[in-house]
């Protein structure tokens, strides 16, 4: 499969999710960070960086990572760091389940936002938001399925404008 980037390495901190499965498949570097074999979040991720770092990783992409990122890590990446969020933020912010929050919430639309990571949960700067509205009859499947189409669209466009940015040098966030 052609990903259109140089995966330099992969991270996760659930072994069994499906991005680790494609890691080992396409033969990237993988490293599983578990908070269970931590005795901080601070201690996992310092070991994530170490991993990262040594692998010659320049942008960390949040993709499914469910844990927040402590300042080890924040720190030795700083605006190289993107997540993805199933919301427009700053609606439904903080959370796994935005999607839920839309449809319980009675919202017409919601969507995916890529934005960088800052100390600040869900509330660094965004690069990308699509909006997807939602219709009558959505189950949170169906919803959920066009939040991820959504995502899969803005989340190469969002590399892609941070890859042009730290080419063109550090800007100040």
């Amino acid at each position: 499969m052609e990903l259109g980037f140089d995966v330099a390495a992969a991270v996760t901190n659930r072994p069994s999710c499906g991005g680790a499965d494609f890691a080992r498949r396409q033969g990237i570097p993988l490293g599983e960070f578990s908070q269970k074999s931590y005795p901080s979040a601070e201690h996992r991720d310092a070991a994530m960086r170490d991993f990262l770092v040594e692998h010659g990783v320049e942008i960390v992409v949040d993709a499914g990572y469910d844990r927040i990122h402590t300042r080890p890590f924040l720190d030795a990446f700083a605006g190289r760091i993107i997540n993805i969020h199933p919301s427009l933020l700053p609606d439904f912010a903080g959370g796994m389940d935005a999607i839920e929050q839309a449809l319980a919430g009675g919202a017409r639309r919601t969507g995916a936002t890529a934005h960088v990571v800052t100390a600040d949960l869900d509330a660094g700067p965004i690069l990308l938001q699509e909006a997807v509205p939602i219709l009558e009859g959505d189950t949170v499947e169906t919803l959920r399925r066009r939040v991820h189409e959504a995502e899969y669209r803005i989340l190469p466009k969002a590399i892609r404008m941070m890859e042009a940015e730290l080419a063109n040098g550090p800007t100040v966030r």
